[in-house]
């Protein structure tokens, strides 16, 4: 069986940094703490991949500031978006020892802009080297948690659902 093909994994994972986001129309956030599941809304911002890794694609690869690590983990805790009931090995690892992820993660950029990346992109950095481009480093040391914790909408923790955002709720 080949690298991509275990558990039946078919699905192209690999997208190249900063390129635009096009998987799915909607985001969906579920709350980790809470674990109320899930506000579906329609972004109106553009999101752009980061750490969309598979085998055999080129990545960068260099140190990361500890501070950056910490705090996308602490994100992590917290937000999870577009959580889906099956899971993605890492292709990097060997198969005994791969991890799965099966979400995404939402990082606030500049205006009109969000970084979309897969759960397992903080084991991307500690496991693998990876080094995402800059400005996303950057977006994630800006996170205020104590912001998103303390935010409501309504009655229900959200970290960062921005307010333009069209709400589809069943």
């Amino acid at each position: 069986m080949g690298v991509n093909e275990r558990s039946g994994d078919d699905v192209r994972v690999f997208h190249e940094d900063l390129s635009e986001y096009d998987y799915l129309d909607e985001d969906a956030f579920t709350d980790r703490e809470s674990g109320f599941y899930a506000l579906w809304y329609r972004p109106a911002y553009t999101r752009l991949n980061i750490g969309w890794l598979e085998a055999g694609k080129p990545y960068s690869t260099g140190t990361v500031p500890a501070a950056f690590v910490e705090k996308l983990k602490a994100v992590q805790e917290i937000q999870w978006m577009n959580v889906c009931l099956g899971v993605h090995e890492c292709d990097l690892c060997p198969e005994e020892e791969a991890p799965e992820g099966n979400g995404e993660v939402r990082i606030p950029g500049g205006p009109g802009i969000a970084y979309a990346a897969p759960f397992l992109i903080t084991h991307y950095v500690t496991a693998h080297g990876y080094r995402p481009p800059q400005a996303f480093m950057d977006a994630v040391l800006a996170v205020d948690l104590d912001a998103w914790a303390s935010t409501r909408w309504p009655d229900v923790p959200f970290p960062w659902v921005p307010d333009d955002a069209e709400r589809m709720l069943d």
